[in-house]
């Protein structure tokens, strides 16, 4: 029995794995990592209800305890798109509810769009960009106090 429970552990672990790759929610990366364990401890013979019950106990305990701390250390970087947001723009074209405007960024000229629709945006209005869909940036204008 401990043979082959050794190979369904290993089919787990590798379940585990291409989920995780599909996912990449660092979820069942720890019980592909509680299964590499039971590949080991199955060979001594233990009760598949003991082996479950500590494979179920590992993987928990590394899902609640490691997971949080893995993802505090793997940081989300923006890309340069998504660095455009909380910029200041200038308008060049006036933004309509059904017409897109233009805006000037660093010397370049992006589509835009407001993001409140029923406020037109008049040219030369100082905005600054709240997200950015595609190739139009979607700005506000910025209160001046």
């Amino acid at each position: 029995m401990g043979n082959i429970m050794m190979w369904i552990w290993l089919v787990i672990m590798i379940v585990c794995v291409v989920v995780e790759l599909a996912t990449t929610a660092l979820t069942t990366i720890w019980f592909a990592v509680s299964s590499v364990l039971m590949i080991f401890l199955s060979k001594f013979g233990m009760p598949l209800y003991w082996q479950i019950l500590i494979f179920l106990l590992v993987a928990f305990a590394l899902l609640f305890f490691t997971r949080p701390l893995v993802l505090k250390k793997i940081k989300v970087q923006k890309t340069n798109v998504n660095a455009l947001e909380g910029k200041k723009v200038v308008v060049t074209k006036k933004i309509t509810e059904l017409d897109k405007g233009t805006v000037k960024l660093s010397g370049v000229t992006w589509n835009a769009k407001s993001s409140d629709p029923s406020v037109e945006i008049e040219k030369e209005t100082l905005c600054e960009i709240v997200e950015v869909t595609g190739t139009t940036l979607v700005v506000k204008p910025v209160d001046e106090k």
